[in-house]
């Protein structure tokens, strides 16, 4: 077992090279192999790496989150939201509280109690947008579908943050404590508000010294030293650093030139590779496969539900908006990841109803497992299936592969 950080970073580095460099053979997404090569040398299974070792690696998580917000961002062009105006923030709103709905009722239809089925339905609105990111980077998806992709998965952490407050708001108020329902919903929406605020002030200041320092290494250090600094604002402030990232990279790229958005995308592009590697690599090391026996029925009916919610939520939206049919029947499929965020608010969501801590915990724990390895592929699979992944050359596939 190992606890030194460095070795254990260079050990995850190498499994995810090797796993990613396998899972390709059977046409799996790269970062499926990242995520399978963190499980095998972590505790669960091999335990390789310690579980000390992993407790040093949450700024890499942290850093590589801040990064693909950051990437996300640099999509949210004007000119986008002007063509295709509202749709994706009604998509957004409708996956989100369907999912919520889904479970919900499915909880109280098994007999479980209101303020415990609010409080876990309301975890099932969050989609984590990192597995996703990597997926549309690897096999660079493009279309309709891609773009309203990314900006739901964006606009998600915003409707998953005030629903989830709402339904925490009602179980504590069930439960006989005292709250305020307006300071308890009120909350999460400065905190949103808060976080693109100052995303949106640090877009612009960073167009400043981007007139000044031309040459790549100057500009990496210089995108590198702003998202480390929104990161650590974020995490001061207590607002969520993926929709600060998100609005300092919109606003950078419609305050900038055409050709400096894509000068810092580029470098960006050539820094975070082995950054994204090893984010995945501990995260797949951080599932516990000894939740899987744990969950139940309860488990069963949150993984189910949660997907089927988010897929009609999807479809509903994106019909009423008359968006591309692909965007009506595929998008759901690739809403299903879902991780740190729901980890995060099932840790809020056990101080709303503590004896139920443990199910909560475990159920969420479990469908991240279930959720994170088996998404990159049935992203790839909305993707290819909506006709914005095309298959690559032999002499493309033969050149990527040296």
């Amino acid at each position: 077992m190992i606890d030194n950080p460095l070795l254990a970073l260079a050990i995850m580095i190498f499994a995810g090279m090797a796993c990613g460099r396998l899972v390709k053979r059977i046409k799996l997404p790269n970062v499926t192999g990242y995520l399978i090569a963190g499980l095998l040398v972590g505790p669960s299974v091999l335990n390789i790496v310690s579980q000390q070792a992993l407790d040093n690696f949450s700024i890499i998580s942290n850093v590589a989150l801040a990064f693909i917000a950051f990437s996300i961002g640099n999509e949210f062009k004007i000119s986008y939201f002007k063509r295709v105006g509202a749709t994706p923030i009604i998509i957004a709103i409708f996956e989100s509280l369907f999912a919520v709905i889904f479970v919900v009722i499915g909880l109280l239809i098994a007999g479980n109690s209101v303020p415990f089925s609010l409080a876990l339905g309301s975890i099932a609105a969050a989609t984590a947008p990192a597995a996703t990111i990597m997926v549309i980077k690897q096999y660079k998806a493009k279309g309709p579908m891609t773009e309203t992709l990314l900006s739901v998965v964006a606009i998600d952490d915003a409707t998953a943050l005030i629903y989830f407050s709402i339904a925490i708001a009602i179980a504590n108020a069930l439960e006989g404590r005292s709250v305020s329902m307006v300071k308890t919903i009120l909350k999460p929406i400065l905190e949103i508000f808060g976080a693109l605020g100052i995303g949106a002030a640090m877009g612009l200041i960073f167009t400043i010294p981007l007139k000044f320092f031309k040459k790549p290494g100057n500009r990496l250090a210089l995108v590198v030293g702003f998202i480390f600094l929104g990161t650590a604002v974020a995490d001061l402030l207590g607002v969520s650093s993926l929709l600060l990232c998100m609005a300092f990279g919109a606003v950078f790229c419609n305050f900038s030139s055409d050709i400096d958005t894509q000068n810092i995308g580029m470098i960006t592009d050539n820094f975070t590779p082995p950054l994204y590697m090893l984010f995945f690599a501990t995260s797949g090391a951080d599932l516990k496969l000894s939740v899987l026996p744990t969950i139940g029925v309860v488990g069963v009916i949150y993984i189910v539900l949660r997907m089927v919610g988010k897929y009609f939520g999807s479809w509903f939206s994106a019909k009423i908006c008359h968006a591309p049919k692909s965007v009506q029947n595929y998008l759901g499929f690739a809403l299903m990841p879902q991780a740190g965020v729901a980890i995060g608010l099932s840790l809020v969501a056990e101080s709303a109803v503590p004896q139920y801590a443990a199910t909560i915990r475990a159920v969420i724990l479990c469908g991240t497992l279930i959720y994170e390895l088996i998404g990159p592929g049935v992203a790839k699979f909305s993707l290819t299936k909506a006709g914005e992944i095309h298959p690559e050359p032999k002499k493309a596939k033969a050149a990527a592969a040296k």
